[in-house]
């Protein structure tokens, strides 16, 4: 019998003063069997960054050549390609022919940043691409605030992130580790 995902249910509160993003979003998030925490929270806080009523959850961790988040537009292009973690160039490359913007949200601390040595030279051709790092410490608290029902604030400022529930809050500042678009 196969292990099913566990369904997350997320009442957020976004304040994106970056983009002039105001709003609130009922979200529901599966998270695969095998995959983490703090992998589900990188995904949710990738939607925080982009959030648009269009932008959506992919099928997950067993549904390769998906992005982990895509947004599209009425004619079913897709407008934001957002994976999480360390893909491969090769992956990239390909979202990068398939969408107008592309997104990688790294993290895994030395792993991260291996995964960055030894693939920038590929990827910063891209003219569609940034790419974002979380620290080890970010990532960790970020997985800190799982629960399987969640109310969350975040506010977006100059890059910084403030996330919190009635307990906790934290801040989060993703490194840019490469953006074609200033």
């Amino acid at each position: 019998m196969a292990i099913q995902s566990t369904i997350f249910k997320i009442d957020l509160e976004l304040a994106d003063l970056d983009r002039g993003h105001f709003s609130g979003y009922g979200l529901t998030v599966a998270r695969h069997p095998s995959e983490t925490d703090e992998r589900m929270m990188i995904r949710l806080l990738a939607f925080m960054l982009h959030a648009s009523p269009t932008l959506v959850f992919g099928r997950g961790l067993s549904t390769e050549d998906e992005a982990d988040l895509r947004d599209t537009d009425a004619a079913g292009n897709i407008e934001c390609w957002i994976d999480v973690g360390l893909p491969a160039a090769k992956a990239i490359r390909r979202a990068c022919g398939r969408s107008r913007t592309v997104v990688v949200v790294s993290y895994g601390g030395r792993a991260a940043d291996v995964w960055w040595r030894q693939n920038s030279e590929k990827l910063v051709t891209h003219d569609n691409l940034r790419v974002l790092s979380l620290s080890a410490g970010e990532s960790q608290s970020l997985a800190s605030l799982a629960e399987r029902t969640m109310r969350l604030q975040c506010t977006v400022q100059d890059g910084v992130i403030w996330l919190g529930n009635q307990r906790q809050q934290i801040e989060l500042a993703p490194k840019v580790l490469f953006s074609s678009n200033p």
